[in-house]
This record gives C-alpha cells, structure tokens and sequence, in this order.
C-alpha cells in the first residue's frame, strides 16, 4: 500500500505537467499520419493525458538508460550528423532554421529559446527514442527538436 501512494504521490504532479506548454505530448510528438496510424485520435482526454503523463516519466527516468542499454535505440542512435552552423549563430527561438555546412537545412520543432553568445557553431542532430530529431549545440550541450526541410 505504501509503494502505491508513493506512486501516486509521484504520478499527480507528472500528470499536470502534460498539459504544459512546454511539453509538446504525443500528439505533437508524432506527424498526423503517425498519430492516426497509432489509433491515437481514438484516445479518450482521459487516456491521452495518461499517455503523456507516461511519456514525461519514460522520457526523465527510463529514456536515457535505454540510448546506453538497447541494440535497438543504439542502431537506430548511429545516424548522429556533425556539422557547423553556417553564419551567425546565436541560439534559437521559435521557428529557427539551421543551414549546415553539410548543405542541409533544419528547422526548429519544438518551442523553445537559447540565446548564445559564443563563437562555436558546431552541432550534432540524432534521433531521439521516439525517433524525432535533436539538434544539440555542442559546446552549451543545449537541444532542440528539429526536422529536416532540406
């Protein structure tokens, strides 16, 4: 019983966090296609917010256990990409796009600001767990989630 509550106890505030705006829960997580492919719009408000309840405990608690521990999330982690920032680089806020010198361009996905003030302008984009790119300023160790537009 006393492992119950204290579950609970650690549960509630993990479950007020998924309506924040911060946290972008599943359904901004996944692409439309994904979400409805995963029978995610058939959730109850109920079941989604459990979901992301979820998602935040995994991702804070068991996510980086599983980049160190699965073949699985280790192959899938290979894909990292390296590169520097071409111009000025002074962080992110909103919808920053990232041309690299490799020629790609991404562009920011989840909200968020860092405001840099260095001269390094190198980054490295791997994939996240769930599959979703991670830019990383390598020099603040800061990330953001991005996609690839070009």
């Amino acid at each position: 019983m006393r492992k119950l509550c204290l579950t609970l106890l650690f549960l509630c505030p993990l479950a007020s966090h998924a309506d924040d705006s911060n946290f972008p829960g599943v359904e901004g997580l996944m692409t439309p296609e994904e979400y409805q492919a995963a029978g995610m719009d058939t959730l109850s408000e109920e079941q989604r917010k459990a979901l992301n309840a979820w998602l935040i405990r995994y991702t804070a608690w068991e996510a980086p256990a599983q980049r160190r521990q699965s073949v699985e999330v280790k192959e899938e982690l290979k894909e990292d990409i390296v590169a520097n920032v071409q111009g000025a680089f002074s962080g992110w806020s909103g919808k920053t796009r990232f041309v690299l010198d490799n020629g790609q361009v991404w562009e920011q996905r989840i909200g968020g600001r860092f405001v840099y003030n260095g001269s390094d302008k190198q980054v490295s984009i791997s994939k996240n767990f769930l599959g979703y790119y991670i830019l990383e300023h390598v020099a603040s160790g800061r990330t953001v989630g991005v996609k690839r537009i070009d």
